[in-house]
């Protein structure tokens, strides 16, 4: 399974400060779990694959680089997922915003978890 060493090594980074990371193989990718759920996923091409809130995603779905996710060819996947590309991940402050938005959702998820118990 091909992804970009770089990519993934940077997203390393962004996440070395939380404490519940995995790292699984998955989606054509290497994807990056916090608290057991996905934030994002590095793919074969260097886009990443971002997980977000949903309410949100028109919103960033307006961003350069930003596109709704598929599953192979034609398969939309759910409202939240996007698509990011290398080229709009390039710079610090761009990478570190589509972080902090996999990060943010992944941290409503998780309250939602808790309180739904």
């Amino acid at each position: 399974m091909a992804y970009r060493r770089e990519l993934a090594d940077r997203i390393r980074g962004a996440l070395a400060a939380k404490s519940a990371v995995r790292e699984v193989k998955m989606f054509g990718g290497l994807s990056f779990m916090v608290n057991e759920r996905m934030v994002v996923s590095v793919q074969s091409d260097g886009d990443v694959l971002v997980r977000a809130d949903p309410e949100r995603a028109d919103e960033l779905l307006t961003a350069k680089g930003a596109r709704p996710a598929e599953m192979g060819a034609g398969r939309a996947m759910n409202k939240g997922w996007i698509s990011v590309s290398e080229e709009a991940i390039a710079t610090d402050p761009s990478f570190d915003f589509w972080i902090g938005v996999a990060l943010e959702y992944n941290g409503m998820e998780t309250g939602r978890r808790s309180r739904d118990r």
